[in-house]
This record gives structure tokens, C-alpha cells and sequence, in this order.
């Protein structure tokens, strides 16, 4: 981390316990209207609303057209399932308030136990931004919600596609003011393909492994390991604490 100024965050999955966060409101949800769906059920739900939008942004990452807000797309997976014969019985006890309560939960994710005090000890020592594929609200709500104190916000929806398209890394490092220098920020996350996005156009890559991230729906290794061990990325860390420690020494 020799010489970065600046770490570049994924939000879903690598700073926030997505699954965990969505889990606890759907089996409140079921508790409430007496529905029959078991937690295995619930974790299923859960992994295709997911699914939905990795399959999604990284379609229109590649090239093909979509929304550029993932309320908006996050809305219409769930409209979808909703009406299919599996989770019917679930759609029919939620009216219209109903359903947009529950697809904002993706504004209410809890942090990993160990974000929010990584991200305060790595303030003193390099700007953190995130750079996700949510929306702008959505992650200024999420950052208030799970107290992620970033000093930049930065949305895939800001440079018209998602990630990992290289026009959103490159707009972050023009936002940045190291547009010529990208070596001088790192990218963070739980997921290879974004890592490799990143490294494409010049950002050092550290790599967060997180329960259940490694399967990312879009490129998959079984193994992440570091550039000294042979692998493809700068850094793996087993946590944002673990990160902050390499900036203190």
C-alpha cells in the first residue's frame, strides 16, 4: 500500500452484511402475515433478489440497456418474483407501501463487525470513498444507517453504467484527481470481478474475503491470493482492521 492516497470501497457485500441485514426483515415480514416460508426459504429469496441484480448490472455493464438506478431495478426483480408461483402467496400480503418499504431495505444494511471501526482508523491515513453500483440516496442513506464515514460517495449510476465497466473506476480517479496516477488509489472488495475491473485501468487491488461473497454470480476463483503468493491481486487482508493496520505501521 506503499504510495495510496486513496481507497476505493464496494459497498454490498464487502463493507455491509447485505444477506444478514435483508434475512432478518424478510422473516419479520413472515412472522407478520403468518406466511408459511421457512428460514431456508427466506435465504433463498434473498439470493435471487441478489442474483437478480448482479445478473442485471453486469449485463448493462457489458453493453446491454437498463435502468442506471438500482431502486428502480432492485423494484422490478422483486415485482417479478413476487408473481411467480413460488413466492405468490408472499406478493399477495403486500400492497404497493408494503413493497417499496421492503425493496428500501437495501438503504438499511448493517456493516460487517469489524467496517465502521477499520473505516474511522483509515480516515487518518487516506481519503476512503465508496464506488458502488447502488444509487446515490441509497448509499448516502446506507452510510448515515450503518455509519460508513466516507469522505466521497461515488455511484456507477454517476458515470452512466455500472461496474465493471472501467468508466466508472476512471470517474472515480478523475473525481479523485488521479486520473494520471491511478496506482495511487486501491480498489476494496470481497469480489473478484470488480478487483479485475480496477486493475484494468491502473488501481492497486486489495481483496476482503466475506462469507458467501466469494460466489460473485459473475467470475469466480476458488481462491483468492495475493500478487507475492502468485495470485492476481495487491492485498489480502481478512479484514478493513487488518487493512488499517498496513497504513500504520
Amino acid at each position: 500500500m506503499d504510495g495510496v492516497e486513496a481507497l476505493i470501497f464496494d459497498v454490498f457485500g464487502t463493507t455491509v452484511d447485505w444477506k444478514t441485514s435483508v434475512l432478518e426483515e424478510l422473516e419479520e415480514l413472515g412472522q407478520k402475515h403468518s406466511l408459511s416460508y421457512t428460514s431456508e426459504d427466506w435465504k433463498d429469496f434473498a439470493d435471487e433478489w441478489r442474483q437478480g441484480y448482479l445478473k442485471n448490472t453486469y449485463q448493462i455493464a457489458q453493453g446491454a440497456t437498463g435502468t442506471n438506478d438500482v431502486d428502480t431495478m432492485h423494484r422490478e426483480i422483486l415485482d417479478d418474483m413476487l408473481s411467480s408461483s413460488r413466492w405468490s402467496s408472499f406478493g399477495s400480503v403486500l400492497d404497493d407501501n408494503a413493497r417499496k418499504h421492503l425493496n428500501f431495505v437495501w438503504h438499511r444494511l448493517k456493516g460487517w463487525p469489524d467496517t465502521v471501526q477499520g473505516l474511522y482508523k483509515l480516515k487518518k491515513h487516506a481519503i476512503i470513498a465508496s464506488l458502488s453500483n447502488g444509487n446515490v440516496r441509497l448509499l448516502v442513506d446506507m452510510a448515515k444507517y450503518a455509519d460508513l464515514p466516507w469522505d466521497a460517495v461515488f455511484s456507477a449510476a454517476l458515470f452512466d453504467s455500472y461496474k465493471p465497466n472501467p468508466v466508472t473506476y476512471q470517474g472515480a480517479l478523475k473525481h479523485l484527481a488521479l486520473s494520471e496516477t491511478p496506482q495511487k488509489a486501491a480498489m476494496v472488495a470481497a469480489h473478484i470481478f470488480d478487483l479485475r475491473g480496477a486493475a484494468k485501468v491502473g488501481l492497486k487491488t486489495v481483496y476482503i474475503p466475506r462469507p458467501g461473497e466469494e460466489r460473485a454470480g459473475v467470475e469466480e476463483v476458488e481462491e483468492v491470493k495475493s500478487k507475492s503468493e502468485g495470485g492476481e491481486v495487491d492485498v489480502v487482508v481478512k479484514s478493513i482492521e487488518e487493512l488499517a493496520q498496513l497504513f500504520e505501521k
